[in-house]
């Protein structure tokens, strides 16, 4: 019963759609009991003979009457509770998406796509399910049951009652005690679904990579596993379930029993009439419907109040990076990085370390070292992923934490180490940040991101589908796209984490050219391991073990030893020898 008390804030802002139904269920059930009692004056009627055929006929129409209008009424209070509960539904799973748009990467390494997918959709189903099914079940219940018990008690005999009640006390300890192993049972059978639907999402996002591997196998029998688990616990569950109903069966069993019994003595013994006791065995019968919902309301309540508590604790995560309060101020303004120290929430290890620069409207940054230096880190940093732990990062020099994530984040346009396309057309994914975008707009853009021509040679140019994750693209032509997208935003601030690696050397430079035309009075920062993607940078940061081990703009680093000139060196060597082969082939020809 817990989950009434946890969903009393939507009861009490929905409360003219929960009381229209609630007193239709009401009226339903004070109609229920007519029947009953007519059956009853019809048998003792025709018993002694003083019913004529007319007045026998006339009841019976007045019952076929009630259940026409009770079949009417069931209509009304189904669209009335129903329609309440789904949008339930759409409110949780809306606050839901909300709640994992607004957290940030570490949110992430802490909870599995499967899981959350599985939060999202089954435990939102559990909920919405007790809302609707599980407050009919109770009024329903409670009402009809507590009016037949009345009309037992008063209308024919209350010792036969209470005689035919002797089982249920017992049954509500037994129902009791059912529903709390249900709960817990319930919440680690909804865990491992999660872990199995986290496991088919892996599966099924890698196949490329796990049929290139030979994994198929090992992967089915990861899976298999899984959903062998998943089922034992969900037997366990079942067998829970499965108590239910006999113990409400044997329940009434005993209590018709008892009451055959007491109410075939009091008959002889003139107490009352056989009329009374067909009606009363007609109540008891009515009897069985509320005996059962209280089961099943036990039953769908206890789930839907342990699939709650789920979504309540991943709803209840504040995220890492707060909102600010500040708008950035009208026009183009200088970034100002000056992080001190900072480290990945809940370890030690320091990730960066006096990592300092300014960068004034039209200039471009290079950021470049070896794996794992802390390039992603400060482009991470300055997307507001994570705050800065000692230092700040200023726009306007206004420092970033004061500043409303959503004003800040409309200045920059990111293209990561990895995009990501939607299932859609190739138009679509362009235009994604900028839905409004004319076809003009779109195929600029694309000509600045050197990805037009590739375009126009796919099956139906800008309207072909890219399938998921832009499975028929290849690399290059999603880095891109994926360009092509963020260029369209025409933002402030392009961000190039590592975004030219797929591409040849002819088209990286195409595309830096495009840039030094299209980056006018914008800050451009590009991250990169092939350094030819950096000579016409402004100013070059050489990042080694988290801080800035060099320098400067290109001539200068390629003329001092260090790191830069090292790697420098070693790229112009490799494109030599990449080249060597066409050269001599060019020269037999001739």
């Amino acid at each position: 019963m817990r989950l009434f008390a946890q969903l009393s804030w939507y009861f009490r802002r929905e409360w003219r759609r929960y009381l229209g139904a609630v007193s239709l269920l009401i009226i339903i059930a004070f109609l229920q009991l007519i029947p009953p009692k007519v059956v009853g004056i019809i048998v003792d009627g025709v018993t002694e003979q003083h019913y004529t055929t007319e007045r026998v006929l006339m009841w019976i129409g007045t019952m076929l009457l009630i259940a026409v209008v009770v079949y009417l009424l069931r209509y009304v209070w189904r669209v009335l509770l129903f329609g309440a509960s789904y949008q339930l539904a759409v409110e949780l799973r809306e606050d839901f998406y909300r709640q994992l748009s607004r957290q940030h990467p570490e949110f992430y390494l802490r909870h599995r796509t499967g899981d959350l997918m599985a939060r999202a959709t089954n435990d939102v189903d559990r909920v919405v399910f007790a809302a609707g099914e599980g407050v009919l079940t109770l009024v329903d219940s409670m009402v009809t049951g507590l009016a037949v018990l009345i009309v037992m008690s008063t209308q024919i005999s209350w010792q036969l009652t209470l005689l035919a009640l002797v089982p249920m006390p017992i049954m509500a300890l037994v129902i009791k005690r059912y529903g709390d192993m249900l709960h817990e049972r319930f919440k680690l059978a909804q865990a491992a679904f999660s872990t199995l639907n986290d496991r088919t999402q892996e599966s099924m996002t890698s196949i490329r990579m796990i049929k290139a591997f030979g994994l198929e196998d090992r992967q089915s029998a990861l899976f298999a596993a899984d959903a062998a688990d998943t089922g034992v616990k969900n037997m366990r569950v079942a067998r829970v379930d499965a108590r239910f109903d006999p113990t409400i069966y044997i329940a009434i069993g005993m209590a018709n029993l008892l009451a055959i019994g007491g109410g075939s003595w009091m008959v002889t013994q003139g107490t009352i009439t056989l009329g009374q006791l067909t009606s009363f065995m007609m109540y008891l019968g009515l009897m069985i419907w509320p005996m059962l919902a209280l089961a099943w309301m036990f039953n769908i309540v206890e789930r839907g109040s342990a699939a709650y508590s789920r979504i309540r604790t991943m709803l209840a995560e504040a995220p890492v990076v707060n909102d600010g309060e500040e708008t950035i101020p009208d026009g183009r303004g200088a970034l100002a990085v000056a992080i001190r120290e900072f480290h990945y929430p809940h370890t030690d290890a320091v990730t960066l370390e006096k990592v300092n620069f300014t960068l004034q409207p039209g200039q471009m940054l290079g950021i470049c070292g070896p794996t794992g230096a802390g390039k992603s880190t400060v482009l991470s940093l300055i997307q507001r992923h994570f705050d800065v732990t000692q230092g700040d990062i200023r726009y306007h020099d206004i420092p970033l934490p004061r500043l409303k994530l959503d004003s800040w984040r409309s200045r920059l346009a990111v293209v990561s180490q990895t995009p990501f396309l939607f299932s859609d057309t190739v138009a679509s994914n362009i235009a994604l940040g900028k839905p409004g975008a004319t076809q003009q707009e779109i195929e600029h853009a694309a000509r600045l991101a050197s990805v037009h021509d590739d375009i126009l040679r796919l099956p139906q140019g800008y309207d072909t589908e890219v399938g998921e994750r832009g499975v028929m693209l290849s690399g290059g032509q999603k880095q891109r796209i994926a360009i092509a997208r963020a260029l369209l935003l025409e933002a402030e601030i392009l961000i190039l984490d590592d975004a030219l690696s797929a591409v040849d050397g002819r088209t990286e430079h195409q595309i830096l050219h495009n840039l030094r035309q299209w980056g006018e009075g914008r800050t451009v920062i590009i991250s990169a391991h092939r350094l030819s993607a950096l000579t016409d940078a402004s100013e070059i940061i050489v990042m080694q073990h988290g801080h800035i081990a060099q320098r400067g703009r290109h001539e200068q680093l390629a003329a001092q030893s260090g790191w830069y000139r090292d790697m420098y060196r070693y790229q112009q060597l490799e494109a030599a020898l990449n080249d060597a082969p066409v050269e001599e082939a060019t020269h037999e020809e001739s």
